[in-house]
């Protein structure tokens, strides 16, 4: 493996997203749930919303100046490691990174300055807008990135000359076959994730008795976010599910451990199997009859092509997509399971006060981010061997690279990416355990009182 090249650079890319693609998830989320409470704040008058404003709006920049400092080494990698598919895919490929930095990055950046530090500078309305408008950068993102990440997987509006890759219409490029699946899947993910996490931050110091009120209410807005994103996210999947069927079949037998294509009868689901890549067959095997066909044909007999029918240099890994999918589709299911139990416990009027149900939150906060890293596993390596699908094979854009330079940098890279993430955790951690500011004056009372002074009047604000 530290003689090829391709594997070293496939390497290097899958650390640098894995450990990038953590914050994206965290700032579209959070961006989200910082729109809704300034909502609340807004409509209510209500203060604990203006602190939880304050609060999770440091948690937010926190990520977001990570994701920033993670995110850059992507694009470079383009160029150090990916040099053919860079030269040869430049005229469709770069402009979607070059309008995600002038649109959604520049939003995101123009306008986190106001959001941060503007409270006591400008209005409320301004101020509201410049959170909508980062929430809304951090989402516009999120459609360049996948969108460019789909033409990949589902390549369209495009044609070949001498070789190269040229546009011939950026909207079928933009709007492939696979970005709005893919866009609402992942943003619905990130929206899920950060709700359960912050929800379990919550039941966290729910359990220590720590700013009680601050985090009951945080908690109990996450949970109203994610009664509503945990069921999408299932129907999303499903959704997903169909497509790749469509346009990535032999995706969608790898992920299914699927090795034969089904005649007489429907194609069945594999709850639990063993792949054995060399055997061509599953080792061992809990399936439901027809059920594979049900789900991705709605009918009990529709064929599903098995691995067999691609020949096998045109397979990805089965191990890999099998585990890396159940992964992901578990964890979705567990969210939706949790959900019904706070709904009952609600019912109740024991949601903050069940010790099992808060335990479990806790327990569970992250597990969104392990379930958005496994879709991003499946993703990818089912994309494989092709890095555009079906034109180009990934070892056809490798950069002709000595190994012994990716070797290096691939270490370099891991330490740098340890050490930004332990001040992460770090900065985290300590946001956390200062807690909310509680005593800062509320901007609307501040400019009254500003307002009084100028006037000339002595006796302090009726409502101070």
């Amino acid at each position: 493996m530290l003689s090829d090249p391709l594997l070293l650079s496939r390497l290097q890319f899958a650390v640098t997203i894995m450990f990038h693609i953590i914050f994206p998830t965290a700032t579209i989320g959070l961006g989200l749930y910082l729109v809704i409470i300034e909502i609340l704040w807004l409509l209510t008058k209500e203060e604990l919303y203006y602190r939880m404003c304050r609060f999770w709006g440091r948690v937010f920049a926190i990520n977001f100046g990570v994701g920033v400092v993670s995110g850059v080494v992507m694009e470079f990698e383009f160029g150090t490691n990916w040099a053919r598919f860079s030269a040869l895919g430049a005229n469709v490929f770069a402009p979607l990174l070059y309008f995600e930095v002038l649109t959604a990055f520049f939003l995101e950046a123009g306008f986190l300055g106001i959001m941060l530090f503007g409270w006591m500078r400008v209005s409320r309305p301004i101020h509201f807008l410049a959170t909508c408008l980062v929430a809304g950068g951090s989402i516009l993102s999120a459609l360049w990135i996948v969108a460019a990440n789909s033409w990949m997987q589902t390549p369209a509006g495009f044609r070949l000359e001498g070789g190269q890759f040229v546009a011939a219409g950026f909207r079928a490029i933009i709007f492939n076959p696979s970005t709005l699946v893919r866009f609402s899947h992942m943003v619905a993910a990130a929206f899920e994730t950060s709700a359960f996490a912050v929800a379990g931050i919550g039941a966290f110091f729910l359990l220590k008795g720590r700013n009680v009120a601050f985090f009951r209410r945080s908690m109990g807005v996450a949970l109203v976010s994610a009664v509503l994103f945990a069921p999408l996210q299932v129907y999303l999947g499903d959704w997903s599910g169909r497509e790749v069927f469509r346009y990535q079949p032999a995706k969608l037998a790898a992920m299914e451990g699927l090795w034969e294509t089904n005649t007489a009868s429907g194609a069945p689901f594999a709850l639990v199997a063993l792949p054995d890549a060399d055997k061509e067959r599953n080792a061992f095997e809990i399936s439901i009859p027809s059920g594979l066909s049900l789900l991705v044909t709605h009918t009990l007999s529709g064929r599903v092509p098995g691995l067999k029918a691609f020949p096998r240099q045109d397979r990805p890994n089965v191990a890999v997509l099998f585990t890396s999918f159940r992964l992901m589709v578990a964890i979705g299911f567990l969210f939706l399971f949790v959900m019904i139990w706070a709904a009952v416990l609600w019912k109740r009027k024991r949601l903050f006060t069940q010790k099992a149900f808060l335990w479990t939150l806790v327990v569970i906060q992250a597990f969104g981010w392990v379930a958005v890293e496994m879709g991003w596993v499946t993703a990818e390596m089912g994309r494989q061997p092709w890095l555009v699908y079906g034109v180009m094979r990934t070892s056809e854009a490798v950069s002709p690279i000595r190994p012994g330079n990716v070797v290096w940098s691939l270490a370099l890279f891991v330490v740098i990416f340890f050490s930004i993430g332990a001040s992460y955790v770090y900065y985290v951690l300590r946001a956390f355990w200062r807690g909310p500011d509680m005593e800062s004056p509320i901007p609307h009372l501040q400019r009254r009182a500003g307002l009084r002074i100028l006037e000339g009047s002595s006796a302090p604000p009726a409502d101070a």
